[in-house]
């Protein structure tokens, strides 16, 4: 029995991550974790989807010592959460040091515990918003030092990583999900599901990359199956 875990945070990503995942393994867990985030909406979100759409099972991990760490907009109600700009300089506030360490490192143990080959995660280097957590190099080398540590060969998979937004919306369309990701994820700073604000760059970004799925369908859906291999 093929067996993957994802890091679930009931966003567009990770969501579209987990359709995927559903059709490809024979059985999936979601772990979403629980660090103080500044919209705990997300986690109530996980919950649902991960039940609607099939998942085996849902784990929650209490990993609020993250949040006494790691100072970020998304961890504190005094750090306002910023608007979109082109012009970044540096990391943004939103970024929270250590965050995709401690994630892939815990939902590796879980996948250790139920025998699972693969986490899969939706970090994008394509759409990284500058978070250096996020990058292939990261993932990779995280990657080995786990299988070292653990001594047994669970992949870190990152199938959204080559994608940009447009793509990612293309993916949900492929397995005819995309009204549900639209509609039923949340994925706005501001904690707002569905479109979301429209203010902040993680709606920004994902406002943008529907626009241009929307207005280019094929060509957009058959770059999607170049890159991915999907027929």
């Amino acid at each position: 029995m093929k067996r993957a875990v994802v890091v679930f945070s009931g966003g567009q990503d990770s969501t579209t991550c987990l359709i995927q995942a559903l059709q490809q393994y024979d059985e999936v867990h979601c772990v979403t974790f629980d660090y103080g985030q500044r919209h705990r909406a997300e986690i109530d979100i996980a919950r649902e989807l991960s039940q609607s759409l099939g998942a085996k099972a849902h784990k929650v991990l209490d990993v609020g010592l993250l949040n006494e760490l790691a100072i970020s907009s998304l961890t504190r109600d005094d750090i306002p959460v910023p608007a979109f700009s082109a012009e970044q300089d540096g990391l943004p506030s939103t970024f929270v040091p250590g965050r995709n360490i401690l994630f892939l490192t815990l939902a590796a143990i879980y996948a250790y515990q139920v025998e699972a080959e693969a986490v899969i995660t939706g970090v994008c280097e394509t759409d990284f918003s500058g978070y250096p957590d996020c990058r292939d190099e990261f993932v990779k080398a995280l990657n080995q030092a786990v299988v070292l540590g653990i001594a047994r060969d669970i992949r870190f998979e990152t199938p959204l990583m080559w994608l940009n937004k447009a793509e990612t919306w293309a993916l949900a369309d492929y397995y005819q999900q995309l009204d549900l990701v639209r509609q039923q994820t949340l994925t706005c700073y501001n904690g707002i599901k569905g479109d979301g604000c429209g203010e902040c760059a993680a709606c920004h970004l994902r406002a943008n990359g529907l626009q241009q799925y929307q207005g280019n369908r094929p060509a957009v859906m058959a770059e999607l199956k170049r890159k991915t291999g999907l027929a």
